[in-house]
């Protein structure tokens, strides 16, 4: 459950909706000009009133980009969530750009070991699917 227990876990419901739903077309993501992943599987969070979030999976994105950070956030819908830096190849480094939520609860397991980013940091952008060739 969790490792504090003055953490409250709540249900998700018509005062705090959950809908996670697949997206068919792959995700582009990138910082700058930086390519973290050409084609990546996506999930789509929409939470309550939040903007709608994706969560990819962590082996699409080079373990080279990724580095552990020591920050840690708690979600009485989901969980607790870990964060990650971002390397980039200049050296640079994005702190806490990404977090992931190792052990969800049931109720959202899909996210499992997936990864979202803060849009001010990391662009994920759909890629829009190829127009058909003329017959």
């Amino acid at each position: 459950m969790t490792d504090r227990p003055d953490r409250p876990i709540l249900q998700p419901g018509i005062d705090h909706p959950l809908e996670l739903r697949q997206i068919d077309q792959p995700v582009h993501i990138r910082v700058g000009d930086e390519r973290l992943a050409a084609r990546a599987d996506a999930l789509e969070l929409r939470e309550h009133v939040y903007p709608p979030v994706l969560y990819v999976r962590r082996s699409d994105i080079a373990p080279r980009f990724l580095q552990r950070s020591m920050h840690t956030s708690w979600c009485p819908y989901k969980g607790k969530a870990s964060y990650f830096h971002i390397r980039l190849q200049d050296g640079g480094l994005l702190e806490n750009a990404a977090w992931s939520y190792e052990s969800p609860f049931a109720h959202i397991a899909a996210i499992k070991d997936r990864l979202a980013f803060y849009p001010d940091k990391v662009s994920v952008e759909l890629l829009q699917a190829s127009p058909a060739a003329p017959a």
